[in-house]
């Protein structure tokens, strides 16, 4: 994004069933006592059909989840393992949600509905399997700023408030609740693939990785690639490709996720789960977003290093169906997708034309160390520098052969750029905590889709999955 989804008309299409009969389990949603509707997607729900829907279905479909037309019969609760922090933990899976729709978007894509904060399902293990409404108004600003910064990343679909009051040993309690559908390409993980080793179902793996293939198409491997007829070299590659794009999006973004354990790593390359994220306050490599991640492990700028550990553990599961090699070799090309990925997305937030190899890679490296020198916030160092207006120094030197995109738009003319840091996200929930109000909230929203359009889409590699 940040154009205008193009609208579709309703297309069902529950793919996944070939597969629930192991790969999850049939639950039931949570009765909630409430269902008052505090945010609609409309813009995506055009995009697959649901953009008519008054609010009373709005709320039968996405508080008391009764099924869509010709679509999943009942919700389904998706089995996986992860590794947590580096510990394995087979003890995991959909624990407050479930996947509850399938349909096609006007380019033919497969598009998921899944939720957060549904109710208990049998992996619920001591939890409540609710959302904090808290936690809900966090996840809608976090897709909605990565999103505008051309990360590919789930939507925020729905935030229906519950009415319940949740108990929480991090926030003050009790506090006010609320259930979040998340419009998605898939939630297969690579947790997912990982308990299917565990459990030795090499059937189910070969099913699964053809559901991939079939359902998230790709580009091909490269021509020299060993093993790149085979379906698992296949999809290992075109994971690859994803995520080491998705780690340079959020490293060009200024983000840090926080948690990024393999059942929080989507195999279609789409950033999604969002818990204790923050934004940069200035460019420091050491920054973590989580309280309990003392030793940096998901820190900013290991998160590269954590996504392909990630991969590895993907290929460690596909080992079951390929040979060593041509697994390695797909594993492999994850740094020079990445770093070819940085280059071309911090030019793009530049607003300039890419010139290529060391040129690009130099002017990231010199972007950085102005940061870091000046301790400027990235959002802050983009906006300025953008299409090389405001550059000095040896930065002006190297901004001097770029070729501007062109920023005809009002944004790039104003003083201060969209941020998303703490204060304001804390400001926002506060109003709505304090005083039922709204309206900050919206006008955020607003004020991020304007900062989305001024960009411009983003480019990614032919075969990504972004809409």
């Amino acid at each position: 994004m940040p154009t205008e989804p193009q609208a579709a008309a309703y297309r069902p299409d529950p793919a996944l069933l070939e597969l629930a009969g192991w790969l999850g389990d049939q639950v039931s949603p949570a009765d909630f006592p409430q269902s008052l509707v505090r945010f609609r997607n409309d813009r995506w729900a055009k995009a697959v059909g649901l953009g008519q829907l008054d609010d009373a279905a709005w709320q039968a479909h996405f508080a008391r989840f009764e099924p869509l037309e010709r679509n999943l019969p009942h919700p389904i609760a998706l089995k996986y393992h992860g590794h947590q922090f580096r510990v394995y933990n087979p003890e995991i899976g959909d624990g407050r949600g479930f996947l509850f729709a399938q349909m096609r978007d006007a380019q033919g894509r497969l598009l998921d509905l899944g939720t957060k904060g549904s109710g208990t399902t049998p992996y619920s293990r001591t939890a409540d399997g609710r959302l904090t409404l808290k936690g809900a108004v966090r996840e809608i600003l976090a897709t909605e700023m990565l999103e505008a910064l051309g990360v590919n990343t789930s939507k925020t679909f729905s935030v229906v408030e519950t009415g319940e009051e949740l108990w929480r040993g991090d926030e003050p309690s009790p506090t006010r609740s609320a259930v979040l559908v998340r419009l998605s390409h898939g939630h297969i993980r690579i947790g997912t693939f990982q308990r299917l080793l565990a459990l030795e179902e090499r059937d189910h793996m070969e099913q699964l990785v053809g559901y991939c293939l079939a359902q998230f198409p790709g580009p091909m491997p490269p021509d020299d690639a060993p093993g790149r007829d085979e379906p698992a070299v296949i999809l290992l590659h075109q994971v690859v490709e994803r995520l080491a794009d998705l780690a340079a999006s959020w490293m060009v973004a200024g983000f840090v996720h926080g948690v990024l354990n393999t059942d929080n790593m989507n195999v279609t390359g789409e950033s999604f789960d969002y818990g204790p994220w923050r934004w940069l306050p200035q460019w420091d490599p050491g920054f973590t977003a989580a309280y309990f991640d003392q030793g940096g492990l998901y820190s900013f700028g290991r998160q590269p290093e954590a996504v392909h550990w990630n991969c590895g553990q993907l290929a460690v599961a596909l080992r079951s169906l390929a040979d060593a090699e041509p697994l390695l070799a797909a594993l492999h090309r994850f740094g020079e997708l990445y770093m070819a990925a940085v280059a071309r997305r911090w030019c793009w937030r530049l607003g300039v034309e890419p010139r290529g190899g060391e040129a690009d890679a130099r002017l990231v490296a010199l972007s950085e160390k102005a940061m870091r020198d000046g301790k400027m916030q990235p959002d802050h160092f983009f906006f300025a520098h953008r299409g090389g207006r405001r550059a000095m120094g040896e930065l002006a030197e190297e901004l001097a052969p770029y070729r501007p995109t062109g920023d005809d738009d009002d944004y790039w003319q104003g003083d201060t750029p969209q941020t998303m840091l703490i204060d304001e996200v804390e400001a926002i929930w506060s109003a709505i905590s304090e005083r039922d109000d709204w309206q900050p909230l919206h006008a955020k929203i607003d004020a991020i889709r304007r900062m989305g359009a001024a960009h411009g889409a983003a480019t990614t590699p032919a075969g990504h999955l972004k809409p």
